[in-house]
């Protein structure tokens, strides 16, 4: 049967923004034209002179060159004295040719330029034809440049690409073994792989291997490296597009390249193929966006609806597709038959973030002193592209001090300048500021050292960085936490509520620097309020915002009422000032501990967490000694006391 005919291509946005230009310019370049053609033609100017008194100066032989034009006689006018001559100007008399003022000049030795009876119509067209053909030429030759830069192949056409099993240059050579940290995701995609290496064992069987797998999760968590190591592992070509791909101006384009994409697939079966952001197309269709629908999204995610329905599961297509947001995706991309399996590809744990180090450190020369699993410790929440980075900045520190290999410090530094950004060493910071700095700091390390469920203390830095912070506090969670409870959220709130105290009893006066203190602790206790009901007043209820409105933004459910929201202010607002008090206690208690720890820091700038646990050891004995000392003090007191 003879293929369809396929409709016209469509003009690309490009070519429409290079036809306005050349329209432009067309227009500037007759306008210009237009201009010189008016100053070439137009008569030459001089002194008016009545008819007569041409005819007397021709006479007296005063007269040197003349030209004739259709409307006047300009002559020149040779002025005695050796004076330059000048121009004088004549209008000729309507409906009177000057022939015998003409006849006149000659006999007299004048030079007569120009013809009386006008120029011929060919001479005057040369004006006007001259410009048009260069600018013909010129468009001719623009047009050529614009088809000799488009693309020869049909806008409906897929461009994918394909990494064959043959791996190096343009290969899957990616396995496995390059992908640490998401061993539980790997796990569901074994299946699959043995799927593409073994499909006579299923199909002996009757079993059918899922159509597509939905990798989802936070962005830089591996999804694309994993489908790369899947094909890796099956040794079979792996096309990979993104969503944003299909979507065109020209509705049909994307459901055109769609189809295109599955043919190409089913000539190279088996294989895999790898739809990245999957979420620009996959929008769910139904709900109140369903007003403003795009209808190039739409079709293009029912072509992908109907060939994931259409083509057979024995081909040994797999679909691999990835998100970070599932929750906006159509129902029917995940029903049984398409995208039967969603897998989870989440942010690692403490051991995850150290073998994905291992991973990326093969290829650097680490120092003998370097502990993988302390720096997993000190990246928590990090996802492997972040600890990715973090071994190439550690790298570069150690470039920047010429060392041969990594060490600790490098690492240190590493995942400062991610997490704070980059030391402004030239910063001037005048002395009072950089004391207040150093007491707000101290506080915030002396109640996280004294609260029961605070992270430890793991530096303490007065350094500026170029994020805007002046100092940090920083904390090593000793392991990956899922749940909190609700003294744990107290005693973080505490903590940061510790160096705006420590500002005010030590300082006298409360300052700017704790602004992004109060964000995070508004947020955690608005958090415990609305969302964990840990309010005794509100009780276990949900208070949160919730339902995505038409355009997208986010609208407030509006079930409780007014005095629901100042309920809700209220308890925000307890839980804040009871942080800020017990942070408030514990610098009073402590203050001999917060102003040895600050005086420190002006001296050191930074202190690491061996020499902070060694403050708090000396603050503990000297506050065990002192109140020895009180207690015998009192003894003493009360003996006397007893013998008078």
């Amino acid at each position: 049967m003879a293929e369809p005919e396929r409709p016209p291509e469509p003009p690309s946005p490009s070519d429409g923004k290079k036809l306005g230009l050349t329209t432009l310019w067309l227009i500037s370049t007759l306008v210009m034209f237009l201009l010189l053609q008016l100053f070439m033609v137009r008569s030459p100017t001089g002194r008016e002179l009545p008819y007569s008194e041409l005819e007397r100066l021709v006479a007296a032989g005063e007269i040197a060159e003349a030209e004739v034009h259709d409307d006047a006689i300009v002559a020149k006018h040779k002025l005695p004295g050796g004076k330059e001559p000048e121009y004088v100007r004549v209008a000729r008399l309507p409906g009177v040719e000057p022939t015998k003022l003409l006849d006149e000049m000659r006999a007299h030795g004048v030079v007569v330029a120009g013809r009386p009876e006008g120029e011929p119509w060919w001479r005057s067209s040369i004006v006007w034809l001259l410009p048009l053909g260069i600018v013909g030429l010129v468009m001719f030759a623009m047009r050529r440049g614009v088809r000799a830069s488009m693309p020869l192949s049909p806008v409906g056409k897929s461009h994918p690409r394909l990494y064959d099993a043959s791996g190096g240059s343009g290969g899957v050579n990616v396995t496995f073994a390059d992908v640490a940290g998401v061993d539980e995701a790997k796990a569901d995609l074994v299946e699959v792989v043995d799927f593409l290496k073994h499909p006579g064992k299923y199909r002996a069987l009757g079993a059918r291997i899922p159509k597509g797998a939905l990798l989802l999760g936070p962005p830089g968590t591996g999804k694309t490296l994993l489908a790369r190591a899947v094909a890796g592992e099956a040794g079979v070509p792996f096309y990979t597009l993104s969503g944003s791909e299909f979507v065109e101006m020209f509705v049909g384009v994307g459901a055109a390249r769609m189809r295109d994409l599955f043919e190409q697939a089913k000539e190279h079966a088996p294989c895999i193929v790898f739809i990245d952001e999957i979420d620009a197309v996959g929008r769910s269709r139904a709900g109140g966006q369903s007003m403003a629908a795009h209808d190039e999204r739409e079709q293009t995610l029912n072509q992908l609806l109907v060939e994931m329905d259409g083509f057979d599961a024995t081909k040994g297509i797999i679909i691999i597709a990835a998100t970070n947001r599932p929750e906006i995706l159509d129902r029917a991309l995940l029903r049984a038959g398409r995208f039967d399996r969603q897998i989870l590809v989440d942010r690692p744990d403490v051991r995850g973030r150290e073998a994905i180090l291992q991973v990326h450190v093969r290829k650097v020369p680490l120092g003998p002193d370097v502990d993988l699993r302390t720096m997993a410790q000190r990246t928590p929440g990090m996802v492997g592209a972040d600890l990715a980075n973090v071994v190439n900045e550690a790298a570069l520190s150690a470039a920047r001090r010429g060392a041969p290999t990594i060490e600790p410090r490098d690492f240190e530094e590493a995942v400062d300048r991610i997490q704070l950004g980059a030391k402004k060493q030239g910063r001037v910071i005048t002395e009072p500021e950089k004391r207040r700095v150093a007491f707000h700091e101290a506080g915030h390390a002396v109640v996280a050292l004294s609260v029961q469920h605070a992270d430890p203390v793991h530096r303490v830095t007065i350094i500026p960085r170029s994020i805007g912070a002046l100092g940090a506090t920083l904390q090593l969670p000793t392991d990956d936490r899922y749940l909190l409870t609700r003294e744990e959220l107290r005693d973080r709130l505490c903590v940061l509520m510790g160096g705006r105290a420590a500002e005010a009893i030590t300082c006298g006066d409360l300052s700017t620097g704790a602004s992004n203190d109060l964000e995070q602790a508004s947020e955690i206790a608005e958090r415990m309020v609305r969302r964990f009901g840990m309010s005794d007043r509100l009780g276990p209820r949900a208070l949160t915002p919730h339902g995505e409105g038409m355009l997208g933004a986010l609208e407030e459910d509006h079930a409780y009422g007014e005095d629901i929201k100042r309920a809700i202010d209220a308890e925000v607002s307890a839980i804040l000032n009871t942080a800020e008090a017990r942070a408030r206690e514990i610098v009073a208690r402590r203050r001999r501990f917060v102003t040895r720890l600050a005086e420190r820091l002006l001296v050191e700038e930074t202190i690491d967490r061996p020499e902070v646990e060694l403050l708090a050891r000396e603050d503990v004995a000297l506050t065990a000694q002192a109140a020895q000392a009180a207690q015998v003090a009192a003894d003493d007191a009360r003996a006397q006391a007893a013998a008078e």
